[in-house]
């Protein structure tokens, strides 16, 4: 579904990921592992051009989706992000509003304006998330009353609102308790059912747990790409067998 070919990224004069090819399949979690500056935040972030945000960054290469290349001049790249959704390391609902209106925030930005639609959107959503259930009854209460773990399911289920075909995840659980952390996991097992996932993670249980794939990153290059268990169990590179096994990271 997603192909990186030659992919390459600068901030300003500092190149931050070297020549990365690698395929990501449909409907299966990717997580991306490697310790900390090793490059996998930025190329996660380079999947829907969340990177652009920063002054001075550049890519060369291609990243095709479905056929296209999302860096071609004709891209719009508002679109590339509502089709490749993000959910941040830190929970971030919109801090003056509803847990209703969280979810409904992409859809209104799209136009949506009836209420019966809203409705059904956002009440999907937040099942598909798992939350709904534990809010139904304070839809129109403000978000930021909710645990840190129903926070990042909020944002995930905002998400889904605007129904991407990929949801990348930048460490969604590191901020959580260990509670908060299984139930995303266990909504990530889930939600991959029906979308693509990419999660970067520092968690290698986590990894092994819940991907299918596993890219382990070093010194901004993918060291090594295979199915997960293969990487815990007979990775090919010495340097990938000696982060998994703590000898550095």
């Amino acid at each position: 579904m997603i192909e990186a070919k030659n992919l390459n990224l600068w901030y300003g004069d500092f190149q931050a990921i070297h020549n990365i090819n690698m395929s990501i399949e449909k409907n299966k979690v990717t997580a991306f592992i490697g310790p900390s500056g090793c490059g996998k935040s930025t190329f996660l972030r380079a999947l829907n051009r969340m990177h652009e945000v920063i002054e001075g960054a550049k890519v060369g290469g291609e990243i095709i989706v479905d056929g296209k290349n999302i860096y071609g001049s004709n891209v719009d790249p508002v679109n590339v992000r509502h089709k490749i959704g993000m959910v941040f390391q830190k929970p971030n609902p919109f801090p003056t509003m509803s847990i209703y209106e969280n979810v409904a925030a992409g859809l209104r930005l799209n136009g949506i304006r009836n209420r019966k639609k809203l409705d059904e959107v956002v009440e999907k959503c937040l099942i598909q998330a798992g939350l709904f259930d534990e809010v139904k009854d304070r839809l129109n209460k403000n978000a930021m009353g909710l645990s840190g773990g129903q926070q990042q399911r909020l944002c995930i289920a905002r998400t889904l609102a605007v129904e991407p075909s990929v949801i990348l995840m930048d460490e969604p659980t590191s901020a959580l308790d260990p509670i908060s952390t299984q139930k995303v996991e266990e909504l990530v097992m889930e939600l991959k059912k029906k979308y693509t996932i990419i999660m970067v993670t520092h968690n290698m249980q986590q990894a092994a747990r819940v991907s299918d794939y596993t890219a382990f990153f070093l010194l901004g290059e993918m060291v090594e790409f295979d199915e997960t268990e293969t990487i815990f169990t007979n990775p090919r590179d010495k340097r990938t067998e000696d982060y998994i096994s703590g000898r550095f990271g």
